[in-house]
């Protein structure tokens, strides 16, 4: 009756199902769980009272919550489940705005970035069936939080385009340099730094991050943090053996599940593909 993916972390689950017949599901989420969810287009989807028709939104379902779902033969349905104390305090950080109070019931979130999700359920699924068929070990803390900050800058940040203040240029030089000395250091424990944690770390909101960080290197903070990540790896690579290290594993250890993007964006930086730097 359907196809089922589902990939268990602990605190988060990641599934995609595609029904072949419809599909109607009734209940109440868990206390302390919630997620997010989309699914594929059909004139019926629908999320509790909201149409789940819309290529331009994503839906929140917070915890203790009563849903109604009705999901049509053929649909394709993906969701991340998280810790939602956890969850809010990550949304609360970049936009206090929208998430000072949860929601009681489905949120419908207006975003320009549903592939996007479906990509990072994509990805997830892949990556863990790739390590799991090379018997290896999946590295469920790093793919985790990778997962969980990706999909708040869908769910939690605003679209809104910063307007810079005029009076606030030396303070965005102080917190760009600051956010470059944090990076480096969560790099340098073999850490993944997010916005969330810069933002957190520094007490800044997401919006003023942003600014600080455009003005300070011309990127957003997201686009910096995957530069800093590049040049990470690429310092491992040529820093480790080649009959004990794979490019894969040092890759996905720094947040890249995607090993062709992440190939085509090294080669497009650096000028040489990561196995030269590992062969050199």
């Amino acid at each position: 009756m359907a196809h089922f993916d589902c990939l268990d972390l602990g605190t988060q689950q990641i599934v995609r199902e595609c029904q072949h017949v419809s599909v109607q599901k009734i209940g109440c989420t868990p206390s302390d769980f919630c997620t997010v969810s989309i699914s594929t287009e059909g004139p019926t989807t629908r999320f509790s009272e909201h149409c789940g028709a819309h290529e331009n939104s994503v839906f929140f379902l917070p915890a203790n919550a009563e849903f109604d779902v009705h999901v049509p033969a053929g649909s394709e349905t993906a969701y991340i489940g998280f810790s939602q104390t956890a969850f809010l305090q990550g949304a609360r950080t970049l936009n206090p705005a929208l998430w000072s109070e949860p929601p009681a019931n489905v949120l419908p979130l207006a975003t320009n970035r549903r592939a996007d999700f479906q990509e990072i359920v994509d990805l997830s699924l892949q990556a863990a069936q790739r390590t799991i068929g090379n018997g290896e070990v999946l590295d469920e803390d790093t793919l985790r939080k990778h997962v969980f900050h990706s999909v708040l800058h869908i769910t939690a940040v605003s679209e809104d385009a910063v307007s810079p203040s005029l009076n606030d240029r030396q303070r965005a030089l102080q917190i760009g340099r600051s956010t470059k000395e944090l990076v480096e250091e969560r790099l340098e424990a073999d850490e993944l730094p997010t916005v969330v944690e810069i933002c957190t770390e520094l007490g800044i909101s997401e919006r003023t991050l942003q600014y600080a960080v455009r003005e300070y290197v011309g990127l957003t903070p997201v686009a910096y943090l995957r530069m800093c990540r590049l040049n990470h790896v690429r310092r491992m690579l040529a820093a480790s053996d080649p009959e004990t290290t794979t490019i894969t594993r040092v890759a996905m250890r720094f947040g890249f599940l995607h090993l062709g993007r992440f190939a085509g964006d090294y080669k497009r930086v650096f000028g040489e593909t990561p196995s030269e730097t590992l062969n050199s």
